[in-house]
């Protein structure tokens, strides 16, 4: 049976971690006396590396204070993050055991985030060993750039036509369809249904049938 596999975004898909970023956000802008992005500003960068969310959050301010905002979003969140763990959306662990436990489907990670931030979610989520290929910002152009993607399906050897990325941005469905793999969106995330052009599932209760149906699909 030939390999399979499930990409999973992690801010907004796996995690609920709105309140640490807007948080950090408001921290960062505050820091530097700029006037802070609104709620849903920040919420639609979610899933970019950080030099491209401060470019579209804060296109008039210079190169030099973008990194400043760079550096005070990575310290504030840090802090963040070690005072409380942003929690597992109701169900993720259960759907992706249930994936991981299917012989022939393997499991990825594709984020915005730093190395060191996913390192922090895995471990404290116990998520680790679920995962055989991992890309973080730190090794990649920014979604919707495919290069995520692809290195998944390259470290993995699956094709693109058996593999399904999940997440709930329109940056990660334009990244599945740069890539020529399958989308799928989650009605929980940061980004409005509308954007996302994919299927959706409403809880991750309904992943696993999801997933089959869109394999089912693509072997018919």
């Amino acid at each position: 049976m030939p390999l399979r596999l499930v990409i999973f975004d992690v801010d907004g898909t796996l995690i609920d971690s709105q309140a640490h970023i807007c948080a950090a956000m408001g921290a960062a802008f505050g820091g530097l006396g700029l006037a802070v992005p609104g709620r849903r500003e920040v919420l639609g960068i979610v899933g970019l590396s950080l030099p491209h969310a401060m470019a579209r959050l804060a296109p008039d301010v210079p190169l030099e204070a973008r990194a400043q905002l760079v550096e005070g979003y990575k310290q504030a969140f840090a802090a963040l993050r070690a005072a409380e763990l942003s929690p597992l959306y109701p169900g993720a662990r259960e759907a992706i055991e249930a994936l991981r436990a299917m012989p022939d489907v393997l499991l990825g990670i594709a984020t915005g985030k730093s190395r060191r931030g996913l390192a922090h979610v895995l471990e404290a989520h116990d998520l680790n060993a679920h995962f055989v290929t991992v890309q973080v910002a730190d090794d990649h152009p920014s979604k919707p750039h495919p290069s995520m993607i692809h290195a998944c399906l390259r470290e993995t050897g699956v094709a693109p036509e058996s593999t399904i990325m999940l997440g709930d941005t329109s940056y990660d469905m334009d990244m599945a369809q740069a890539a020529c793999v399958h989308g799928l969106g989650v009605a929980w995330g940061y980004h409005p249904l509308e954007k996302l052009g994919v299927p959706v599932i409403a809880d991750f209760t309904e992943l696993s049938g999801a997933v089959q149906t869109i394999w089912a699909g693509a072997e018919a």
